[in-house]
C-alpha cells in the first residue's frame, strides 16, 4: 500500500504527518513502528494523522514512535496545524480536537504558530519533582547542569521506576537562566528517549517555575534544544488560566512510501 505523507520539524521535534480525512488507513502498531523508524522507513518521533471531525475543523490523532496512540503533542500539533493550512484545510485562525479535548489556534507567519493549552490536572509535588498533565503527563525536575545531563539515562530511571512505569511519565529538567529565560531538556515517553523540544513538557516546566517561585513572569522563553518555545499564561492565586503556546513548525519534504 502507497500512502503519500509530509514530513514536518517542530522546534526539531519531528512527525510524518498523515491526511487521513477519508478513514481509509488502518495502520498497525508494528507499521507505524517501521514508518518512524530512522534507518528503515521515514523517520520521526511519532506520526500524525488529519481526521474528520463534526465539532472542529479537523482532529489530530498523534502516535509515538513505538506505535501506541499517545496523548497530546504540542509540537505535533502545531505541525499539523501548518500541514492543515498549506493544504487549505483552515484558515489561519482555527478550532481542532485532540487527545485532551478542543484547542484554538492561530498561524502568526509561515513558521510561527500559537496554540491554546490546557491544565488538566492540579499540581503535585512528589519526591522526584513536580508532576501535572497539560495534555500529556510531565514530571519536571530544577536542576543546573543541563548541558552536561545525560538525560536518556536520568529520564529512563524515573519513567520506568516502580512508581511510574505503569502509566508512564515525561521527565523534564528545567535550569534557570532568567527569569523570563528557562533552558529545558525532555525524556519522552512512547519516543523513549530524549527529543529536541517538547510542547506539552514546556508548557508544564514554565507553569511550575511560576507555581514555585523560581520567576514572576507570566510569559516564558523556553530553550529546547531545537528551538525555542514561549508560554504565556494568566495566574489568579495558584490558578493558571489563558495559557498559550509559540513556536515554530515547518514542512520539511513530501513522499510517498510504499508500506
Amino acid at each position: 500500500m502507497k500512502i503519500s505523507f509530509s514530513k514536518y520539524n517542530g522546534a526539531g521535534n519531528d512527525f510524518i504527518v498523515i491526511d487521513d480525512r477519508d478513514s481509509n488507513l488502518n495502520l498497525s502498531k508494528s507499521q507505524i513502528q517501521r514508518i518512524c523508524n530512522r534507518n528503515i522507513g521515514i523517520g520521526g518521533d511519532g506520526l500524525i494523522l488529519i481526521k474528520k471531525s463534526v465539532k472542529t475543523d479537523f482532529e489530530i490523532l498523534h502516535y509515538t514512535s513505538d506505535g501506541n496512540l499517545g496523548s497530546l503533542c504540542g509540537n505535533g500539533s502545531r505541525c499539523a496545524i501548518l500541514y492543515a493550512y498549506i493544504n487549505n484545510i483552515i484558515n489561519k485562525k482555527t478550532v481542532f480536537e485532540a487527545f485532551d479535548g478542543i484547542h484554538k489556534a492561530e498561524i502568526i507567519n509561515d513558521e510561527l504558530i500559537t496554540m491554546q493549552m490546557k491544565l488538566n490536572s492540579s499540581i503535585i509535588e512528589n519526591e522526584y519533582g513536580i508532576w501535572m498533565d497539560t495534555g500529556s503527563p510531565h514530571l519536571v525536575i530544577e536542576t543546573t547542569n543541563t548541558d552536561e545531563l545525560d538525560v536518556k539515562n536520568a529520564g529512563r530511571s524515573i519513567r520506568y521506576n516502580d512508581y511510574y512505569k505503569k502509566e508512564g511519565v515525561n521527565v523534564n529538567f528545567v535550569e534557570r537562566v532568567s527569569d523570563e529565560v528557562f533552558k529545558i531538556r525532555t525524556y519522552e515517553r512512547g519516543v523513549e528517549d530524549e527529543t529536541r523540544a517538547c510542547g506539552t513538557g514546556s508548557t508544564a516546566s514554565a507553569i511550575c517555575m511560576n507555581y514555585t517561585g523560581k520567576t514572576t513572569s507570566n510569559k516564558i522563553k523556553m530553550k529546547c534544544l531545537g528551538g525555542d518555545l514561549e508560554v504565556k499564561f494568566l495566574k489568579t492565586g495558584k490558578k493558571f488560566s489563558e495559557i498559550n503556546i509559540t513556536g515554530p513548525a515547518k514542512l520539511v519534504f513530501e513522499g510517498i512510501i510504499d508500506i
